[in-house]
């Protein structure tokens, strides 16, 4: 069983929050709690550096304080305080213990695990209202970086004839597979791995719609492979970073031959919009 060092950052600001939540996550933390003037972040003790992390936070003159969590302490902890997203009439997602949500048009049942993405920070929120304006109906979609799974059941519950869901980490690819069985979408394929490309994939498969929720720099390095696995409308949707980096990106993807389509904000984060050109 996994043991988590737990950093909880105090007196952060709404803009040192979102970059912090940024910085972090390049280096390993991979799940976060945000309250008022206070962020709490997680990270598997054997991914753990101090001298990373105080990197990021000395020069930033901000306090924490670092405790070790075990697993079942951490679950117990996150269903207690687990509370349904609702983004307007389009979708819920709830735990198993929740009340269903009768006034969306889906709901997405989420076991909560140390998992990234159960809808609560503004890029999973982000990528979920805007896969309200995208058409999956008998698409093939990949989810990369799929965490919990949240994007990948959305895509078959709109009508994805194909999901293929990766993700590097051993808890999110469990956690994952819970929630397909939860959802009744067993029929998701679920792989781990580091990257899109690798000996054991089908380098010659093209799809519809990448859906891609991590952070600036994978989804930086990973553009050739992006372009490699899409056809002339393939649309990727990708957030996981701050508006500042918007133009950096935009640019990064049209030299590749990607055409920029637009971006939603929530929080100073951003989901963006591209297709094949």
């Amino acid at each position: 069983m996994s043991t988590y060092i737990k950093i909880e950052i105090k007196t952060v600001s709404v803009e040192q929050l979102e970059i912090l939540v940024a910085e972090l996550s390049e280096i390993n933390f991979d799940a976060f709690e945000e309250n008022e003037n206070c962020l709490s972040v997680f990270i598997k003790e054997k991914y753990f550096d101090e001298n990373e992390l105080n990197k990021i936070i000395v020069p930033k003159n901000i306090t924490y304080t670092k405790s070790i969590i075990k697993d079942t302490n951490w679950n117990a902890k996150w269903e207690s305080e687990f509370e349904p997203i609702i983004i307007g009439n389009f979708v819920a997602v709830r735990a198993l213990f929740h009340k269903p949500v009768k006034s969306v048009k889906h709901e997405i049942i989420i076991t909560p695990k140390m998992s990234f993405g159960t809808g609560h920070h503004a890029t999973t929120y982000l990528m979920l209202q805007q896969m309200q304006s995208i058409n999956f109906i008998n698409k093939t979609v990949l989810d990369f970086g799929t965490g919990t799974g949240i994007l990948a059941i959305l895509a078959k519950k709109l009508g994805a004839k194909k999901v293929v869901a990766i993700d590097n980490d051993e808890w999110s690819i469990n956690n994952a597979r819970e929630n397909f069985v939860a959802n009744n979408y067993t029929d998701i394929i679920l792989l781990q791995k580091d990257r899109i490309s690798d000996p054991d994939s089908n380098q010659d498969e093209k799809f519809d719609i990448i859906l891609a929720n991590i952070n600036l720099n994978v989804i930086t390095s990973s553009i050739k492979d992006l372009k490699n696995i899409s056809h002339q409308s393939s649309k990727l949707l990708l957030s996981g970073f701050l508006s500042p980096d918007k133009q950096t990106l935009i640019n990064s993807f049209i030299s590749e031959g990607f055409k920029y389509i637009e971006t939603t904000e929530k929080n100073e984060w951003i989901s963006m919009l591209l297709t094949k050109s």
